[in-house]
This record gives structure tokens, sequence and C-alpha cells, in this order.
């Protein structure tokens, strides 16, 4: 599984933040058609984005636009924009169920064939992010093969709801920790909602941090700011690496006397936590911390 941190969003109708972008370095560039593009703008901005994908794509960073939705009419031809060489793959936004996703794969299919693209690999990032996607999250998560990701909405989940967004986030507990418990069963990554405080970085870490400890991934940034506090939040620390470390060394010492646990600090060390230590080095080492 690829890793994906710190995902930044631009507004697909502002050209000259497209050009800017390409200065910064999350894991992926969210060029976006969608939320940040008021109706009128659209058809300018599908042009927009599809004149930058190049410029964008030769910085090295992953690119994956945000399409309109299937219930707005745009999504095939925001996809025709943008379906070519220079994407690594397409969010979209509002998936309800299953069959969605076959519809927006299909339509994707056709263009890597009439494009000559490798067959399926453009990869989608789905929003999760309705009260209907909740209810079938694993379902969708599960049903394609292009899947890479799942992101949680807060705003038009809410809104979907028709509840109230509140600083300390209490309204989405539930949400946003079953979309990631549906992300990891489905074996796809956790992406969290954006922190809107763009001017808040003390706030943006806590929340960043409560996202990692319920077992998302990586996180959406609506501004260049945002990106290095997101990333270094979901980055294995120092401090989680040697630890690592030293429990997978005194089990190993441990195993090889046929003992099945041991502990470490005062705390039992047996094989889930080994296990866990194990997957934090593997991370590591994909992220280039360590060797």
């Amino acid at each position: 599984m690829t890793y994906l941190r710190s995902l930044l969003f631009v507004p697909g109708n502002q050209p000259n933040m497209l050009a800017k972008a390409a200065s910064f370095s999350p894991d992926a560039f969210v060029p976006d058609m969608e939320d940040s593009v008021a109706w009128d703008d659209k058809s300018q901005a599908r042009q927009v984005v599809a004149d930058h994908l190049e410029t964008l794509g030769n910085t090295g960073i992953r690119i994956i636009p945000r399409i309109n939705s299937l219930d707005t009419g745009l999504c095939e031809e925001d996809l025709a924009a943008i379906v070519g060489p220079h994407i690594y793959g397409v969010s979209i936004g509002k998936i309800n169920t299953a069959q969605d996703v076959s519809v927006i794969s299909k339509c994707i299919a056709n263009l890597e064939s009439e494009r000559k693209i490798t067959k399926g690999s453009i990869k989608l990032v789905l929003w999760i992010e309705t009260a209907v996607g909740l209810l079938n999250a694993y379902d969708i998560l599960s049903s394609n093969d292009r899947i890479i990701a799942a992101a949680f909405g807060a705003e038009d989940f809410t809104n979907d709801m028709g509840i109230t967004r509140n600083e300390d986030d209490r309204e989405i507990l539930f949400p946003r920790s079953q979309v990631a418990i549906a992300a990891k069963a489905a074996g796809v990554l956790a992406l969290d909602t954006p922190y809107f405080g763009f001017r808040d970085p003390e706030s943006l870490k806590i929340n960043s941090e409560l996202s990692k400890s319920v077992g998302f991934k990586g996180k959406f940034a609506i501004h260049p700011l945002q990106v290095e506090i997101i990333n270094e939040c979901f980055s294995p620390t120092k401090k989680e690496i040697d630890h690592a470390l030293e429990v997978i060394r005194v089990f190993e010492e441990a195993a090889a006397k046929g003992r099945g646990s041991t502990s470490l600090d005062g705390q039992v060390v047996d094989v889930p936590v080994v296990k866990r230590a194990e997957a934090l080095i593997y991370q590591a080492k994909q992220m280039d911390i360590v060797t």
C-alpha cells in the first residue's frame, strides 16, 4: 500500500494558484473542480486544471484531481478533461453505493482504452460523506481494484445529516471512526477531512493526531502551510521508530529462548504488539525515514 499523508487542495479555477502549487511538496496535489469552484465556473475550472496537469506532473508528485459527483451530471466531462498520463488517480465525492463506483470505473476504462493508457492504472479516492455512503462504506470500498483510499468529508456529512459542526468535532466521532474502520477492512487508506483553521497550526496538529489515533493515514490540506504539519503528524517519529525496533529486538530474544511473549518498560510484548512495531518500521522504510 502506498502512503498519502498530505493531499493539497488547489482551486481548479485559479491558474495562478495551480502554477504556484508546483513549488510545494505534499504527497499529492488535488486540483479541485468540485466544492471550491462555483457552479458557473465549472467549465472554466475543467479547462484550467487540464492545462496545468503537465506542469504539476513534472514535479514528480502524484496528481489526484477532484471531480464533480455523479449527481451533478458533470462527472463524465470532468473525466474526459483530465484522464491521461499525468494523473495518478481521481478523487470523487458523494459516493453512495458500489454501483456509483462501477459507473465511474467503466467511464475511466473507456478513456484509458481510447488514450492508450494501461488498463486500471488510474486510481480512485472516494469520498464517504453521506449517511447512505457511510452505511455502505465497506461495500463501496471493496468493490473495485482501482480504489486506493477512502476520504471522509465532514462538511458534506454534517450537511446531509442536518447537524451543526462543533469545534471539538464531537458530532463526527462515530462517522469518522467508521470510515477508518471500513477502509482498513477493505484494505485501502483512510484519509481525513480537511481542517479549515489554516491559521491555527497548533489546533491542526491536535486534530491530525486525533485522526491518526483512530486509524487515518493522511489528511487533506486546504493551504500549503498545513502540509508540513500534516506530514509530520502522519509520519513515524524517531521515538516511535526507536521503540518499535526495541520491541522487535526483545521479542526476538524471547522467541530464541522458546517464549511467546516478553516485556519492555513494564509492558507486555506479544505477537500483536510486535506486528504493530513491524508495520511501523515498514511504513518508515516506505517513507525513506529509515533504511
